[in-house]
C-alpha cells in the first residue's frame, strides 16, 4: 500500500473527497469505480471519471482500505517523546501531486510543544507549500493537523500557513531531490 498504484476500486459506500488541485470538497458515491494512483502516508489519491480526488485514511474503508491506526507512545512520554512521533506523523502528510512527505519537501517550519501541566501537550506548527497559490494548502494543514491530533497527549493542535520564508528546492532532503530528480 505503498507510493503509485493503479489498482480498481469500487467505492463501498459514500465518501468526502477534495478534488485536486482545486481543494475542494465533494462527495464521492457508493458504487463509484475508478482507480487508486497514490497511496502514501496512509490517505489515498484516486482517479475518477477523469479527475483526481484525495481521500483520507480515516476513509480507507470506503476504498475497501484498512483505516491507519493511532500512532503508539512510550508509557510517561516525554516531550522528546512526542515531538518524534510528531515528525513521524508529518512523514505521513504528503502532497497529492509530488510523491515525497511535507517533512522532506522542507514544508514545515517549527514544531513546538507546550506542556499544560496535567500529562497533556499543545503543539504548534508552522509549515508552508511549495507554490503559495497551491489550492491543496488548507487540505495538507487539515492533514497534518488530524494526525497530530490522534497522538496520545496531545490535546491542542495549531497548524499554521506561512509564506515567509519562501519555499525553494534547496529546503528539500537530498533524498527527496533525488525522488524528484532534482539532484
Amino acid at each position: 500500500m505503498f507510493g503509485h498504484t493503479n489498482e480498481p476500486i469500487t467505492l463501498q459506500r459514500d465518501v468526502k473527497a477534495v478534488i485536486i488541485p482545486a481543494g475542494e470538497e465533494l462527495r464521492l458515491k457508493e458504487g463509484t469505480t475508478g482507480f487508486i494512483t497514490q497511496a502514501l502516508g496512509g490517505s489515498f489519491t484516486v482517479y475518477i471519471e477523469g479527475n483526481l480526488f484525495r481521500v483520507a485514511g480515516i476513509d480507507a474503508d470506503a476504498l475497501g482500505k484498512e483505516p491507519t491506526p493511532a500512532p503508539e507512545v512510550p508509557e510517561n512520554p516525554t516531550d522528546a517523546d512526542i515531538e518524534a512521533v510528531i515528525w513521524q506523523q508529518l512523514k505521513t502528510c504528503y502532497d497529492p501531486e509530488i510523491p515525497v512527505n511535507i517533512v522532506d519537501l522542507g514544508l514545515v517550519y517549527r514544531c513546538e510543544i507546550h506542556a499544560l501541566g496535567n500529562g497533556q501537550r499543545s503543539v504548534n506548527v508552522d509549515m508552508t507549500l511549495t507554490a503559495p497559490g497551491c489550492g491543496m494548502g488548507e487540505i495538507l494543514v487539515a492533514d497534518a493537523q488530524e494526525k497530530i491530533a490522534i497522538i496520545p497527549t496531545v490535546a491542542d493542535v495549531r497548524v499554521e500557513l506561512v509564506f515567509d520564508p519562501p519555499w525553494n528546492q534547496t529546503m528539500m532532503s537530498d533524498e527527496a531531490r533525488l525522488q524528484t530528480g532534482l539532484m
